[in-house]
């Protein structure tokens, strides 16, 4: 019941999105979702969750960014990051659960986003002409400030819903 839950709140934050008119990639709050679904489910029940909604959204229920959805969504300028967020899941569930110091989880969810970031770079600069430099300037350094904040916000608010979710298991 909670990897439906986490992916419904996936599918519910994932549209919601920003356009940034020198970039085909929107702000997001997808990887705030993610955030979320590894502090409630842990690594692999994360993952999990994360990946229904790819699944979801590449079947064409529009629940990527925009309100968009279907396979074209994936092969396209954003698709890299989303795939990234495969591993951004990976990672930060990695650090959550077999690290103990909750420093580690903020480094864990540092070190996803770095190799999402690589990942959804070096398909955008691919698919769009660009050199690698070009992609990092139109695709993670406009969004460095606000996944900063997201990564903030988690950290408080993820171990209270580990908390909360606890109760009702």
């Amino acid at each position: 019941v909670l990897i439906a839950l986490m992916t419904a709140v996936t599918c519910v934050l994932g549209p919601l999105s920003i356009p940034l008119p020198f970039s085909p990639v929107p702000i997001s709050l997808t990887n705030f979702a993610i955030f979320l679904a590894i502090f409630v489910l842990g690594m692999k029940n994360g993952t999990i969750s994360f990946i229904i909604y790819l699944l979801l959204g590449a079947v064409g229920v529009p629940v990527f960014s925009s309100f968009r959805g279907g396979l074209q969504v994936l092969a396209g300028p954003t698709g890299g990051y989303l795939i990234g967020f495969i591993f951004l899941a990976l990672i930060m569930g990695f650090a959550l659960d077999h690290l103990t110091e909750a420093r580690s989880t903020i480094i864990g969810m540092i070190i996803g986003m770095a190799v999402c970031y690589t990942f959804g770079t070096v398909w955008l600069a691919k698919l769009l002409s660009l050199s690698f430099k070009e992609g990092l300037m139109m695709g993670v350094i406009p969004y460095l400030a606000g996944d900063v904040a997201k990564i903030i916000i988690a950290a408080i608010v993820g171990p209270k819903l580990y908390g909360a979710t606890q109760k009702i298991r």
